[in-house]
């Protein structure tokens, strides 16, 4: 009788314990963390397997792979190295290895980081797609579907050299140096050192970069020069390479990489306008005069740039203690100030300025265009802002106010406040991981923001049976069907994305045709490695 109630006393306990344990918080997000590393490994396999060429990648694609995309239209033996491509990828793979630990991942970016290798220039650099079938396919993409892109002009002419455009060099160079660091494998060493000695001789004399190297002057169009060997603050072209010196500085502790760095900040101060225009434009010629590159892109100041030269300006003081940096800040700000938009631009004070200031006037300027296509379109401006071009902007917002403020902050600091935290001074590295490891770790900034269980939830279940996540309303493209033809210089298109049947630029697909692409990939793969993470 004892021994029968001392079983049964046993057995409630036991499934009291059991139905606690398996009913608890903890025991819920492991149930949720396996099914993430579940979904994860599916969705990578099928990108690796079904999606990649020769490990490398495109943007988008139609799910039955007839038709593919990069910024524009691309040839099946192609991948695209501007970010959501290939380099993109490759950073997630890595991302996704310190997250769970898995080879997978680890094997994933190694094929990412081969297709890199594999099309990078003699250079040292990249341009923005690469071709297994060779130059002499990828002439022929540029003469037929880069030429009749209306409004991607960096498509409409072969150079033969590389691009700082959109990040395409600088982020495969931060790939290579992640991928050498994470083993240290001598493999990635010697792409790297090419890497990092195209932008160490690309770098001109006085501290800025052009939008292409070697210098190249063969693509003088629609009356403006061949602007490519322009100083280029356009995509961040001068911070990213000074910032990717200052993680190999970081990371590989050789002083070679001081000087450049010192001169690359230094090109922010020299290329400040005079008061009481005080502020950059996003190409600067040999002059150092503002200057326009594209056809919808004229010779103006640009309020957008100043705002973002001003944050770097502090940080630069914050990274060297030099008070030079933020000598000028103030007129930088009073010209922000003095060239807002007039009330009735602002859109009921959803923008304070246009993107492009006239240069003396102060006046603000709108992008225009008339035309069907590349053949017999054309871009002009004019200072009304009805039906600007929608594909570029025509206005901007500056929180001039925090700005200030931010400035104020800053200057106020001393400069062992300020340069407390630089990696540029004389100093013992403190932190628990060695430097190589803390880079990589840091860059993507996984496992920071955790989230909500149903997000992660509505990522897993949208994963399909065939282990893809397709999604709709992505970038589609006319199809090439030859040159335009001669119209009337219409506005019909003139605030579209793309012109007639032979314009080949892309736009948004708003049918509910369904696509495979990297940035769904991506992101979703982002929330599922954030909660992962978020559990360790």
């Amino acid at each position: 009788m004892k021994s029968t109630l001392k079983y049964r006393v046993r057995l409630v306990m036991f499934f009291t314990v059991f139905i606690v344990l398996f009913s608890s918080p903890l025991f819920a997000n492991k149930k949720l963390q396996k099914q993430c590393l579940e979904t994860m490994k599916k969705a990578t396999q099928f990108m690796v397997d079904e999606v990649s060429t020769n490990g490398g990648y495109l943007w988008h694609y139609l799910p039955d792979f007839s038709r593919q995309w990069g910024e524009m239209e691309a040839y099946k033996t192609q991948i695209w190295v501007q970010p959501p491509g290939t380099t993109s990828m490759g950073h997630l793979f890595l991302d996704a290895y310190h997250a769970t630990g898995d080879e997978l991942y680890w094997e994933a970016a190694e094929q990412a980081a081969r297709a890199l290798i594999w099309g990078q220039l003699d250079c040292g650099g990249w341009n923005y797609i690469i071709d297994y079938a060779g130059v002499r396919s990828l002439k022929e993409w540029y003469s037929t579907i880069g030429k009749n892109g209306w409004r991607l002009e960096e498509f409409q002419h072969y150079y033969g050299n590389a691009t700082f455009d959109d990040d395409v060099s600088s982020y495969a160079a931060k790939f290579l140096l992640r991928m050498y660091l994470e083993k240290f494998d001598p493999a990635y060493k010697y792409p790297l050192d090419k890497a990092i000695d195209f932008i160490l001789a690309s770098q001109y004399d006085i501290g800025g970069w052009p939008q292409r190297y070697p210098l190249k002057y063969d693509f003088s169009h629609h009356g403006k020069p061949d602007y490519t060997s322009f100083y280029t603050f356009n995509d961040d072209v001068v911070w990213e390479n000074v910032n990717f010196l200052i993680q190999c500085y970081q990371a590989l502790g050789e002083e070679r990489f001081l000087e450049p760095i010192r001169r690359g900040m230094n090109f922010y101060i020299i290329t400040q306008q005079a008061a009481p225009q005080a502020g950059w434009g996003q190409q600067h010629n040999m002059n150092l005069e503002p200057v326009g590159a594209r056809t919808y892109e004229p010779d103006g100041m640009m309020p957008g740039y100043t705002r973002a030269h001003i944050g770097l300006m502090l940080r630069f003081y914050r990274l060297t203690g030099d008070r030079k940096f933020l000598a000028r800040i103030p007129e930088a700000i009073d010209w922000l100030e003095s060239c807002k938009l007039p009330e009735n631009m602002t859109e009921g004070s959803k923008y304070t300025h246009s993107v492009f200031v006239e240069i003396g006037t102060n006046k603000p300027i709108f992008v225009h265009r008339r035309g069907s296509n590349v053949i017999h379109g054309e871009y002009y401006y004019d200072y009304k802002d009805d039906k600007p071009v929608r594909h570029y902007g025509a206005k901007t917002r500056v929180n001039i106010d925090a700005l200030r403020k931010n400035y104020e902050r800053v200057a106020a600091m001393s400069v062992e406040e300020a340069t407390k935290d630089s990696p540029l001074l004389v100093g013992r590295h403190t932190a628990v991981l060695p430097p190589q490891a803390a880079y990589s770790h840091s860059f993507s900034g996984i496992g920071r923001n955790k989230p909500g269980d149903d997000a992660v939830k509505k990522v897993i279940e949208a994963l399909d049976s065939k282990n893809r996540w397709l999604s709709k309303h992505s970038q589609t493209s006319n199809p090439y069907i030859g040159d335009g033809v001669k119209t009337e210089l219409t506005d019909e298109y003139a605030e579209g994305h793309v012109g007639d049947k032979t314009d080949t630029s892309p736009y948004s697909d708003e049918s509910e045709q369904e696509y495979i692409t990297t940035r769904t990939y991506i992101n979703n793969m982002r929330v599922l490695m954030n909660y992962v993470s978020s559990l360790k």
